[in-house]
């Protein structure tokens, strides 16, 4: 009797109808020790153990497998100044880098993303002014490094707790297009009872433009109408803010 033959599996051809098979490089091995000993460092000091391109380099660690990413982390820090400029600089700027691609963005926004929902949790369901710093700093992480201006409203109830934080203009790298009318517009489709007012200034300096008092007297002056507070407005810089309120602007 002929015994059964027992089931192999098969190996996988070198060869498809004379088309050599793809085969993929192995990574080198002073990469893997590289990025293990950077992992290491990393779970046992936490980010302050390490400088902003250490950093940065094993955010594009999951864009390149195999790659050696510290060139390519250098040219971004040298690009965009630090790591926080890396991370918010628009998807059309980190194209001109050599190396960028659809993956090293899609990493870095999404980093981004986690860290402003973080700030942006701290400050949600509770009242803001019992918050101040936590709300700073999120104005900080949503707006310091943008390269042209933005202006938000953070829409508050009664309560003070936020209920809504919306971008309503984007501008240039000085000037950002307010339009009064239709901030109290949306307070009023938010049943909102106070608002703070947030922008930025690409330069750094914080120090408000007469545009940006005459504005901000304007939405006073239309909110006042309908019994609306205007808690302040912040003008975020680079590494510092402004206070209407504490600056006596408002």
């Amino acid at each position: 009797m002929t015994e059964p033959r027992a089931f192999t599996e098969a190996s996988l051809p070198l060869f498809v109808a004379g088309v050599a098979a793809p085969v993929t490089p192995p990574r080198p091995s002073y990469i893997a020790d590289h990025r293990k000993r950077l992992r290491d460092r990393f779970m046992q000091g936490g980010a302050a153990a390490m400088p902003d391109y250490e950093l940065l380099e094993m955010v594009l660690f999951r864009a390149n497998a195999r790659a050696d990413m510290k060139p390519l982390g250098r040219r971004l820090l040298e690009t965009f100044g630090d790591f926080n400029g890396v991370l918010s600089a628009p998807p059309e700027r980190l194209r001109e880098v050599a190396g960028v691609g659809d993956a090293v963005i899609a990493e870095l926004k999404l980093i981004e993303a986690a860290a402003q929902r973080l700030s942006r949790a701290r400050i949600l369901d509770r009242p803001v002014l019992g918050s101040w710093h936590a709300l700073i700093d999120y104005c900080h992480t949503a707006m310091a490094h943008r390269q042209t201006e933005q202006f938000r409203v953070l829409y508050l109830d009664r309560k003070n707790v936020l209920i809504a934080d919306e971008a309503q203009a984007q501008g240039t790298v000085d000037h950002v297009p307010v339009y009064p009318r239709e901030v109290v517009k949306r307070a009023l489709e938010l049943n909102a009872s106070a608002l703070i007012l947030v922008h930025n200034h690409p330069s750094g300096d914080p120090t408000p433009s007469r545009a940006d008092i005459s504005m901000t007297r304007e939405i006073e002056q239309a909110a006042a109408a309908l019994g609306i507070a205007i808690h302040d407005h912040i003008i975020i810089g680079r590494s510092t803010e402004l206070s209407f309120r504490a600056t006596g602007y408002l």
